[in-house]
């Protein structure tokens, strides 16, 4: 059975339109956490004692000078000063104090309306954000410099939606840091996670005339991200005066046509082709938006020959006038990069497709917004009939007539049944929590409670429990140690003999990794933890300065630390490289603070993933 289709192509009004009408600021971002997901579990079982967290304290990093920002490449390298020095002091410097007043009645929010610095953020604890002092008293360059070093996007989807969580709270501006470049850091590390709508809501979180240097040349790569040129404009006039970046005096030029005045955005615009302010398909994209203005007279064809790589610019301006961007320019950047576009507006969803399951995978979409795509693709005149195929077993896998059909649809998506593609366990979630527990092959009812965990359904994973006495033969392990760290309480027996038999069968890669959670989660106790952990090879010691530090910050309860921790010891994109003692760390550091679900969703994590 197909999905209906519509008529029509999905239509998009005028590039002038497109580009000068505002995004629409969301008030909060997308939960990708299922409803319940963190709660107390209804009737928790007693925890045996756990390992000791190591309780050395972080040892602050030297306050380093912020990186710089290019626009994933700078448009002109030779170009780009670091950003977090480049106030060029000409800004009130140059003005007379008539001036500066006059600059300041612009701004016509009365004192009791502008927004603090010293607390920034779209979440609290009502949204699922964590408390103001999530970061306790950590320096604020110490945090900075973690962020800035911060390789993103992280291997591990679940560290990312926790990070992504701690990063928009409203937490305290830390001491010894501007709340301005307090803000810009954790949009840029946003940005890198490929996290732009997050990003965007923390730029436009500090009012316009606080922003600094730092904040400036952020908040141009997060409207670039965004395929939002338009959101520039308000920022343009201060930011010019502070910054030396070429993009920021590109829009000299396309502000004025954006708001119909063709002869300023002309002059402008031939103003900085006679400098050399951007040049070749730089140049190009910039009048190509001047000329989708109102009452523009300009044409202009974009030809990507001979352009080697992709930047933040032209990704930006090509998104917003929907110029296809040649694929072998995305090899040239990371896959955050794909992550924006999955989100870009102008774009159709068949456009979006590559960037949607690369977001899935990376924590940036939910299953349910990845559902939501492909019912949106199945309603697409040109769907090619491969993908149309894929939405309709996605249809099945949700309200097929049989649970054997419902099973049998999800593994078109599952690929390989006994290695399943993550982003087809991710698209199937919602349908296996919807199961009722039923007689099953034990590999099939493995993907199952996997699917679920990607998705926090937790408690309907739990519930498979019962089933575990009828399984055997392959995938009975994999379903097992998927319950003994994913399920809220304990709902099977762990104990070494059973850890050491799923170290047999699946392998000491796998094995290593359930080590290392079981002792995280506690589920172990010491003396077992300990004996397993020696005779498999995996450090429980906290024998590495991140580990010392992420246990500090969790032995001071400092959430939010602990999350941007847990990021920094899961940097990369292989889970085959990543540490058991990592692993470890990371889930006893989140245990210790109150974030056991997002720790047994990483425990399981990894199980599926090695």
């Amino acid at each position: 059975m197909r999905w209906p289709r519509a008529n029509a192509k999905w239509a998009l009004g005028s590039f002038a339109l497109a580009l000068t009408l505002p995004v629409v600021a969301q008030q909060a971002p997308e939960s990708l956490l299922p409803p319940g997901f963190g709660d107390a579990p209804e009737a928790p079982a007693p925890q045996p004692g756990r390992p000791t967290s190591p309780t050395a304290q972080p040892t602050p990093a030297s306050p380093a000078t912020p990186a710089p920002v290019p626009m994933v490449q700078p448009l002109d390298p030779a170009l780009t000063a670091a950003l977090g020095q480049e106030a060029d002091n000409a800004a009130e410097d140059e003005l007379t104090p008539e001036e500066i007043a006059a600059q300041k009645a612009k701004y016509d929010l009365p004192d009791t309306a502008r927004r603090s610095l010293d607390r920034i953020g779209p979440l609290t604890p009502r949204t699922r954000g964590f408390e103001p002092d999530a970061f306790g008293n950590e320096s604020g360059r110490y945090l900075a410099t973690l962020m800035q070093q911060t390789h993103a996007p992280i291997v591990s989807r679940w560290a990312s939606i926790l990070l992504r969580r701690a990063l928009l709270t409203a937490t305290d501006t830390p001491r010894d840091i501007d709340g301005a470049d307090w803000a810009a850091e954790r949009a840029w590390l946003l940005l890198r996670m490929g996290e732009a709508d997050s990003a965007r809501l923390m730029v436009q979180s500090v009012d316009p005339d606080r922003y600094t240097p730092r904040l400036y040349a952020i908040a141009m790569q997060t409207y670039l991200a965004t395929a939002d040129p338009a959101g520039l404009c308000p920022l343009s006039a201060g930011a010019l005066r502070t910054s030396k970046e070429p993009g920021w005096d590109m829009t000299r030029a396309i502000c004025p046509a954006l708001s119909g005045d063709q002869g300023s955005a002309s002059g402008a615009l031939n103003q900085a082709q006679r400098k050399g302010v951007v040049r070749g398909i730089d140049y190009r994209l910039a009048e190509k938006v001047v000329g989708t203005g109102f009452n523009a007279r300009r044409s202009v064809n974009i030809e990507w020959d001979g352009v080697d790589r992709l930047t933040a610019w032209r990704f930006g301006l090509a998104t917003a006038l929907n110029v296809e961007i040649p694929d072998d320019l995305y090899k040239t950047v990371g896959s955050h990069v794909r992550a924006w576009e999955a989100r870009a507006p102008a774009l159709s969803p068949l456009r979006r497709r590559p960037g949607a399951e690369i977001a899935a995978r990376l924590g940036v979409f939910s299953s349910a917004a990845l559902v939501g795509f492909y019912s949106q693709l199945d309603n697409e005149a040109d769907t090619p009939n491969e993908i149309a195929d894929k939405a309709d077993a996605l249809r099945t896998a949700y309200a097929g007539a049989t649970v054997g059909d419902r099973i049998g649809a999800m593994h078109s998506w599952w690929q390989d049944n006994a290695s399943p593609d993550y982003v087809g366990l991710i698209a199937t979630a919602r349908a296996a929590a919807a199961l009722p527990v039923a007689k099953a092959d034990a590999q099939d009812a493995a993907n199952l409670v996997a699917s679920m965990l990607t998705a926090g359904y937790d408690r309907n994973a739990a519930r498979w429990a019962r089933a575990f006495g009828q399984l055997s033969g392959d995938g009975a392990s994999q379903f097992w140690a998927l319950l003994a760290v994913g399920a809220p309480s304990p709902v099977v027996d762990i104990n070494s003999s059973r850890v050491s038999g799923y170290v047999g069968e699946a392998g000491a890669d796998k094995g290593r990794m359930l080590i290392a959670a079981l002792a995280g989660l506690s589920r172990l106790s010491p003396q077992d933890a300990t004996a397993l952990a020696q005779d498999n090879g995996v450090s429980l010691a906290a024998d590495s300065r991140w580990a010392r530090a992420i246990g500090g910050a969790a032995q001071r309860g400092e959430k939010a630390t602990v999350a941007l921790l847990a990021a920094v010891g899961m940097q990369g994109s292989d889970w085959s490289r990543m540490p058991p003692a990592h692993l470890y760390h990371v889930v006893a550091a989140l245990h210790r603070v109150g974030l056991d679900p997002e720790a047994r969703m990483i425990a399981a994590e990894a199980l599926s993933r090695v």
